[in-house]
């Protein structure tokens, strides 16, 4: 994985089939160890935060194996409830461990993730929320060791609609004793993927989908086989592609009815969709329109992973165009990567404006994050010239092939 050399200015032709959720299947894999049985996913996606999720798994004493993109996780044994840094500091979603393995194992002890202080990232929530069901938890030199002698039910109202907060509670209520109903709920499509694993498997859970979610909790799960829905981020990754370099393009396998967000900004640039059960077609301008304002939202509202793909578009748009991030504090570092390509924009806390200019010039630019050098390789795509990624380890986070892909379409496209 090293460096991705992409030559801009060729439009984008043909058909993809969409890989399997990113976002979904890793809660999907820290679920598998509440039951001591087997758990089958099918249509897993082969990336990095897949992989390192597996490991640990591995480490805990589990079996798992790949069938092409088929997962069989065998956890009958944990022998052991500490992840160790080399995994869990590479991705923020290792600390959804703490909510099955407090309700599986009743202990849990992993370095706080992705390297973040609880005070820059909200994982208060998750830790306030678990304590609120019996759970103790103290933090020790960037560690945290949480114990439960009895899991149990809880009413837990959270004042941000958490996707991984969310995730925890559930997690962590399937097994225990009683009820917990989480008020102000996540309603992320993720989450009631999760809930739909859970269920397969007996879990009793109800509301998945809205802001209330109620979890009445069971003695034991069951063996199941369950097949991973497509990722929503990749297929807008891609039709965001399709705007940068213009073309038309068919997407098979795309979970529409979560998308809706998604076309209405793309529509707003001028593109012409085609739109059906599971098929997208669309034909993208040759330059795309300016948006006057576009709010990231949680879910159904626009996606914050695909703000930073969105901005590379907006870059050579049509006039000016405004992007106000509402998640994430740090969606911006790719900025300075885009302005070395002549982009126009200026940022002032949690806005950017961005005044669109005709052509961007490949030029030499540095990935510090998955949707980031995503949108760095977008770029590229409508540039003059060619643009060279470096750092694209980060992009193999959550894309399979992402220049595979990019390469059935027509794009001239390398790693190096």
């Amino acid at each position: 994985m090293g460096d991705i050399t992409v030559r801009g200015g060729i439009p984008l032709h043909g058909k993809l089939y969409v890989q399997g959720s990113k976002n979904a299947a890793l809660p999907i894999l820290a679920a598998a160890i509440l039951h001591e049985g087997i758990s089958v996913i099918h249509n897993c996606p082969h990336i990095l935060d897949v992989e390192n999720t597996v490991q640990i798994l591995l480490e805990m004493g589990c079996s798992v194996e790949w069938h092409g993109n088929s997962l069989t996780i065998f956890a009958g044994t944990i022998q052991n409830t500490e992840i160790s840094s080399e995994y869990a500091a590479q991705m923020r979603s290792s600390v959804i461990f703490l909510g099955s393995l407090l309700g599986r194992m009743g202990s849990a002890a992993l370095p706080l993730p992705g390297g973040c202080t609880i005070g820059k990232r909200p994982i208060d929530l998750h830790l306030n929320s678990l304590k609120r069901m019996g759970a103790k938890i103290e933090e020790e030199k960037e560690i945290l060791f949480a114990k439960a002698q009895n899991i149990h039910g809880a009413d837990i109202r959270l004042r941000f609609p958490s996707v991984g907060t969310t995730e925890n509670i559930i997690l962590a209520a399937v097994l225990a004793e009683g009820t917990t109903r989480i008020f102000n709920a996540a309603r992320e499509p993720e989450i009631t993927e999760l809930c739909r694993f859970l269920k397969g498997k007996g879990a009793k859970i109800r509301g998945e989908g809205t802001d209330r979610i109620v979890i009445e909790g069971v003695k034991k799960l069951k063996d199941s086989e369950f097949v991973l829905m497509s990722d929503r981020i990749v297929a807008g990754t891609y039709l965001m592609a399709a705007m940068s370099a213009g073309g038309m393009i068919s997407l098979e396998h795309a979970p529409v009815c979560q998308m809706a967000a998604q076309f209405k900004v793309l529509k707003s640039m001028g593109a012409q969709l085609q739109i059906g059960k599971d098929k997208i077609v669309m034909s993208a301008p040759k330059r795309p329109r300016a948006l006057r304002e576009v709010a990231t939202q949680p879910y159904p509202g626009f996606p914050t992973d695909l703000q930073s793909q969105l901005l590379a578009v907006l870059c050579r748009a049509r006039g000016k165009s405004r992007i106000i991030e509402n998640i994430f504090e740090d969606r911006y570092q790719i900025v300075p990567q885009l302005k070395k390509m002549g982009a126009q924009i200026d940022t002032a806390a949690q806005e950017a404006w961005i005044t669109g200019t005709q052509c961007l010039s490949g030029t030499e630019v540095h990935a510090c994050e998955l949707r980031g050098g995503a949108a760095l390789i977008i770029a590229g795509l409508g540039a003059a010239g060619e643009t060279t990624v470096k750092e694209s380890h980060f992009i193999f986070r959550g894309y399979e092939d992402i220049c595979g892909d990019l390469r059935k379409l027509g794009a001239v496209i390398e790693t190096n």
